[in-house]
C-alpha cells in the first residue's frame, strides 16, 4: 500500500474591497492544524502589503530553505556526520518582466559547521543528495541552487 501524506492549511481574510485596489487591507491569517500557531501575513510591500508581516513569497523561499536544512540533517545523520550548526541565508528573484510573474530562482547559501572528520567533498555530495531528496525542491518549478560554505570546527 502506498503512503500518501496530506497537508491541510487555512487562510482567512476579512474586510472590504469595495473601495478599490488601493484601499483594502492585505493582512490575513494562516494556520496549519494541528499546530496551534497562527501567522499574520500580508502581501509584499510592492503589492501594497505590510512590510512588518511575512508574505507568501517569503514563505515559499523559507519552505525551500527549511526543507534543504532538514534533508541535509537527515542524510548527514544517516552518514554519521556530526553537524554542529547549519545557518542559511537564502535569497530569491521574482522578475516582473518575464511572464508569468513567479519566483524564478532561489539561492540557498547554508553555512554548515561540522566536527572534524569527513572530507569537504563528501559533505558536498551529501548536500547534493539532500537537495535531490528535498520535497519542496522536487515540488517546485523554480530553479533552486545550493551554494554551501563548509566549515570544520
Amino acid at each position: 500500500m502506498t503512503t500518501v501524506h496530506r497537508y491541510a492549511v487555512a487562510c482567512s481574510w476579512e474586510g472590504s474591497t469595495g473601495q478599490g485596489y488601493d484601499r483594502y487591507s492585505r493582512t490575513h491569517s494562516g494556520s496549519a492544524p494541528p499546530a496551534p500557531a497562527t501567522l499574520r501575513l500580508s502581501a509584499d510591500r510592492a503589492f501594497r502589503g505590510d512590510p512588518d508581516l511575512l508574505n507568501p513569497e517569503q514563505l515559499f523561499v523559507l519552505a525551500a530553505s527549511s526543507c534543504q536544512l532538514l534533508s541535509f540533517l537527515a542524510v548527514a545523520a544517516r552518514a554519521r556526520l556530526d553537524v554542529r550548526r547549519y545557518q542559511d541565508r537564502a535569497e530569491a528573484e521574482m522578475p516582473e518582466d518575464d511572464p508569468p510573474v513567479r519566483i524564478a530562482r532561489i539561492w540557498l547559501r547554508p553555512r554548515i559547521e561540522l566536527a572534524a572528520g569527513p572530507g569537504e567533498e563528501r559533505v558536498r555530495r551529501l548536500v547534493e543528495q539532500a537537495h535531490r531528496e528535498c520535497y519542496i525542491a522536487n515540488s517546485a518549478r523554480t530553479e533552486i541552487q545550493v551554494e554551501p560554505e563548509i566549515v570544520f570546527v
